[in-house]
């Protein structure tokens, strides 16, 4: 891959990964209620789902799916489902608070977060399309080191998650801290974080229902 089409898939990225979304309130929502150390775990999950896609958009899944428009619309209909359970969840969670000798209590245990925020990427059926869109203008078979082109992908795509949500693990973790993980006026003001998380993550079960709906209604159709 020349400079500048690693320049060119590094901005594509960087713009879609900005974009507010499932995965980021995800690693906020679990960096607030378990620190920072939860937030990386959910940030890993992410990563590993991330590269799932472009792995299984590499062997055509990603084409299977836009060709069989009821496996897109049932990928919509559990990713709303599953999200609007994170986001109930969020909103009746209850922050961590710091035990005597410094560790965080409560919340969400970091392997419980890796595979959530995994299962989460998973479940979003238009990174699978978005793989398919893009990797045929970044893919040259045609040069050789087909694996290491895919290598070099997902490194940048990798990279760049871990730059920008890695950001905000710390961020909100730190913010958990700032706000007093063990006052009454601090945790009643994580509570009220963890309910604007649950919230937008339901927003975001709501718009996904509404693209299953509109993909039933008109099959074959392209979901905005």
């Amino acid at each position: 891959m020349t400079p500048a089409e690693l320049t060119l898939y590094f901005a594509l990225v960087l713009g879609i990964v900005l974009i507010p979304g499932m995965d980021m309130a995800f690693v906020v929502g679990h960096s607030l209620t378990g620190g920072l150390r939860t937030g990386l775990a959910a940030l890993g999950g992410v990563v590993a789902g991330a590269l799932c896609h472009l792995t299984m958009g590499a062997m055509g899944l990603a084409l299977l799916l836009k060709a069989l428009p009821g496996a897109f619309t049932a990928m919509l209909v559990a990713g709303a489902v599953y999200l609007a359970w994170l986001g109930l969840g969020l909103m009746r969670a209850e922050p961590a608070t710091q035990a005597s000798g410094g560790a965080a209590t409560g919340g969400t245990r970091p392997r419980s977060a890796f595979f959530g925020a995994m299962l989460t990427n998973l479940l979003n059926p238009k990174a699978y399309l978005f793989s398919l869109a893009v990797l045929p203008q970044f893919v040259h078979p045609e040069r050789g080191g087909l694996v290491w082109q895919l290598g070099v992908i997902g490194l940048v795509t990798a990279a760049t998650q871990i730059a920008v949500y890695g950001g905000l693990a710390w961020l909100a973790a730190g913010g958990r801290r700032r706000l007093g993980s063990s006052t009454a006026a601090g945790l009643r003001r994580q509570r009220l974080l963890l309910r604007a998380v649950g919230a937008l993550l339901w927003l975001t079960a709501l718009y996904t229902a509404w693209q299953a709906w509109a993909q039933f209604v008109t099959p074959g159709g392209t979901p905005l």
